[in-house]
């Protein structure tokens, strides 16, 4: 498994991955050594975030290695229908899978997502509108949404 550590706005990103795809993108809150010298297994992924996070690529095209039971990457796979600057509810995304009661079920597999911004779990909401948990941390959820944001918020002075 090749390893990599590169900076993003919100911190430095771990990303994991070999021949069969990026497995692994995970978000920091340690500081660690950033990669002097990406790994082949990792070159894209890490050229695409940074496109990503610079507001050049709205959509990646990345071998992906989700490991993961059947229903979790039935959720992972419906969050990849979420367009970029768009939102869903675990409501809708429950609704998506066929299964109205599996809330919490759809909540917990979007907890578990392995691929960072990757796999967009920070595009779910609340049915309020309002942002729920997030592994990295409400502040870069909030972030993440407003980077994502077709109405950039302008300064008056």
């Amino acid at each position: 498994m090749d390893v990599a550590f590169i900076q993003t706005p919100l911190g430095v990103a771990k990303l994991e991955g070999d021949a069969n795809g990026l497995g692994s993108v995970t978000i920091l809150d340690t500081k660690e050594p950033l990669t002097d010298i990406i790994p082949e297994n990792l070159e894209d992924a890490a050229y695409q975030l940074h496109e990503y996070f610079e507001g050049k690529r709205k959509h990646f095209d990345l071998k992906l290695n989700l490991n993961g039971t059947d229903f979790q990457q039935g959720v992972w796979k419906a969050l990849l229908e979420i367009p970029y600057g768009k939102t869903a509810s675990y409501l809708e995304l429950s609704k998506t899978l066929g299964d109205v009661k599996a809330i919490r079920a759809v909540a917990a597999a979007n907890g578990k997502n392995p691929l960072w911004v990757v796999v967009p779990c920070h595009r779910v909401i609340g049915s309020d509108g309002s942002l729920t948990g997030y592994a990295g941390g409400l502040h870069r959820k909030k972030w993440l949404l407003e980077h994502e944001s077709p109405v950039k918020q302008q300064s008056l002075f």
